[in-house]
C-alpha cells in the first residue's frame, strides 16, 4: 500500500464504523419503537390524570382536547405506558400527524408505536350494549351506569327534559316509551344527552319504517300507540301472540272496558312505590290507587310502563281482529295465555300468574 491510498483507505474504515454505528442506533431506535412495554392495568399508578383501568376494558387512556402532544407525553411516562418521553417526542416530531383528543382503550401489551398510531387514528374505545325490550328507563339506566356509558342519575335526568322532548315532538313528561330497544355502540363516558338522543332517534326510525304504508300519524296518536305497545310488551311472551294481546286490548278500548292489565300494577309497585317486582298480585294490589292502574281506570294510563320493542310496536299497529275480551296466563314457563270472550270463560281458566321481571 502506497503513502497516497492510506488516508483513503483509514478514511472508509472511518465511515463505515460510522455507518454501522449509525444502523445500531438506528436499529436500536426501532427496536425502543417497535418492542412492546409489557404494562398491567393493575400496575397504574393512582392519580395520572386521565389514565384509568377498567377490568373489563383494560386501560383507559383519555386524551384531552387541546391537550399538546408533550403534555401527553409527561402523563404516558408518569403512567408507564412508554419507556422514555424523549422516544416519544422524537416520534411526534418524525410524524407531526394530529393526535385526536377522545377515549381510548388499551390492551395490556403495546408498543410507542402501536400507541402513537391509536391515538393518531382516532379509533376510540367503543362500547357494545344491548338494550333488552320491555325495560323502563330506570333499567335502562342501571345498564348504562353499569357498562360505563353515563352515570344512571344523568340518564334518568336528561330523559325529563322539557326541551329536548319538545325537539321530538313527544306529548309526555318523559321519554319512557320512546328508547327503542337494540344493540348500540356507545363510546365510554358519552354524555347522557346524546346516548338519549341516538336511542330516540333509532326509534322514530323505525317506527317509521314500521308506518311506511300507513297515513301520517300526529305525536298524540303515535303517543297512544306507544303507550299501548308498551303494556302489550310486557304481557306477552310468544311472539305470536302478541296482535292477538294488542286485539284483547283494542277490543276492550272500544267497548269502554278497563284494559285490566296487570303490567300496569307491576308497574305502579316497581316504578312509582319502587318496591320489589311482585311473584304474583293480590287482589289488594289491584286496588293500588293510581292513574296508571289500569283495573282501577278505564282507557290507557298516562303514559308508556316500559320501552316497547319491534314486535310489541307491530303488534298495536296491525293487531290481530277477534272478538275476544279476555287472555289469561295459563303456561307460565312457555308463556302460553288463554283467550276468552265471556267473563265466565275467564273466570273458569287457569289461577293469575305474574309475568317475570325485565332485566
Amino acid at each position: 500500500m502506497n503513502k497516497h491510498s492510506r488516508p483513503i483507505v483509514v478514511g472508509l474504515g472511518i465511515m463505515i464504523v460510522l455507518c454501522l454505528g449509525i444502523l445500531a442506533g438506528l436499529l436500536t431506535l426501532w427496536s425502543l419503537m417497535t418492542t412492546p412495554v409489557p404494562v398491567h392495568p393493575e400496575s397504574i399508578p393512582f392519580g395520572v390524570p386521565g389514565i384509568t383501568q377498567d377490568p373489563r376494558y383494560g386501560i383507559i387512556l383519555e386524551v384531552f382536547p387541546g391537550e399538546s402532544p408533550a403534555r401527553l407525553g409527561r402523563r404516558l411516562e408518569m403512567a408507564g405506558l412508554i419507556r422514555s418521553r424523549l422516544l416519544w417526542e422524537m416520534l411526534i416530531r418524525i410524524d407531526r400527524e394530529p393526535i385526536k383528543a377522545g377515549v381510548y382503550g388499551l390492551t395490556n401489551e403495546f408498543s410507542i408505536l402501536e400507541l402513537h398510531k391509536l391515538l393518531v387514528s382516532g379509533k376510540q374505545l367503543v362500547i357494545r350494549v344491548t338494550i333488552p325490550e320491555g325495560l323502563t328507563i330506570s333499567k335502562v339506566a342501571t345498564i348504562l351506569e353499569k357498562e360505563g356509558i353515563c352515570t344512571a342519575a344523568d340518564f334518568i335526568k336528561v330523559t325529563t327534559d322539557s326541551q329536548l322532548l319538545r325537539e321530538f315532538q313527544i306529548p309526555a313528561r318523559s321519554f319512557e316509551g320512546y328508547l327503542f330497544p337494540d344493540t348500540y355502540y356507545f363510546p365510554w363516558r358519552y354524555p347522557a344527552a346524546s346516548v338519549l338522543k341516538m336511542m330516540v332517534q333509532t326509534f322514530f326510525k323505525r317506527f317509521t319504517e314500521f308506518t311506511a304504508n300507513q297515513k301520517e300519524l300526529s305525536p298524540e296518536r303515535i303517543h297512544q300507540m306507544v303507550t299501548l305497545a308498551s303494556i302489550v310488551e310486557r304481557e306477552y311472551r310468544l311472539p305470536e301472540e302478541a296482535p292477538r294481546i294488542a286485539g284483547v286490548f283494542y277490543n276492550r278500548l272500544q267497548r269502554g272496558m278497563a284494559l285490566q292489565s296487570c303490567a300496569t300494577v307491576e308497574y305502579v309497585i316497581t316504578e312509582i312505590l319502587h318496591k320489589p317486582h311482585p311473584k304474583v298480585l293480590y287482589y289488594q294490589d289491584l286496588e293500588i290507587p293510581s292513574p296508571y292502574n289500569t283495573y282501577l281506570h278505564r282507557g290507557l294510563p298516562p303514559g308508556p310502563i316500559a320501552n316497547p320493542g319491534a314486535v310489541a310496536l307491530k303488534a298495536v299497529l296491525s293487531p290481530e281482529k277477534t272478538d275476544y275480551l279476555y287472555f289469561r296466563l295459563i303456561d307460565p314457563e312457555r308463556g302460553a295465555h288463554h283467550f276468552s270472550r265471556t267473563l265466565d270463560e275467564h273466570t273458569r281458566a287457569i289461577p293469575l300468574y305474574v309475568k317475570g321481571e325485565k332485566n
